[in-house]
């Protein structure tokens, strides 16, 4: 072999060596990424029973139930973004801070039979503190304005449009219901 050979074959070794590696980096990172979903995401768009997603919305106002399986404390409660919501199950014990009619966020995953089983519940917040994913979401699906001021009441989500939303925050701080803008 002469040396412009050998040399052409190193390089092409190096290059497999470099695709291999490239491609067990990214099959490591994509079985480690954890998505944000809203309910009407995932009810949309189910992923696999075993893939992993965080689950972000309102807690629905009197979804919330308690029971315990032995020693442990299970609890049932729905979680919404206007458009759907999703029935979540946690064994475990929950947040100090959680709250029915407030935001929160569920890691877990969506079980065949439309039960999201969470395996980790975060409410760290207050009642005026709305994690970005959930806002983003309850933003999109046209249910919440914060340019408008504070989101609407768990029992007003189902059945408000985005105009009686700007009509009701409106009224709450004062400012015009309309910007001009159509809001789509």
């Amino acid at each position: 072999m002469t040396r412009k050979t050998r040399r052409l074959w190193l390089v092409l070794a190096c290059v497999g060596c470099l695709g291999v590696a490239t491609a067990l980096v990214l099959n490591a990172f994509s079985s480690n990424i954890v998505f944000f979903m809203a309910p009407s995401q995932l009810r949309d768009h189910p992923p696999a029973g075993d893939r992993t997603v965080r689950l972000g919305g309102m807690v629905v106002a009197g979804s919330l139930a308690r029971t315990t399986e032995g020693t442990t404390p299970v609890n049932a409660f729905e979680v919404t973004d206007g458009q759907a919501a999703i029935p979540v199950r946690f064994a475990g014990i929950l947040p100090d801070l959680f709250r029915e009619g407030q935001s929160v966020v569920a890691l877990g995953t969506m079980q065949k039979d439309g039960i999201f089983r969470a395996s980790e519940v975060l409410a760290k917040h207050d009642e005026t503190y709305m994690p970005k994913e959930v806002a983003e979401a309850l933003r999109k699906s046209g249910k919440w304005d914060p340019r408008f001021g504070k989101p609407p009441s768990a029992a007003e989500w189902d059945t408000m449009t985005r105009t009686e939303a700007r009509k009701i925050t409106a009224q709450g701080s004062g400012a015009p219901a309309s910007n001009g803008s159509n809001g789509s």
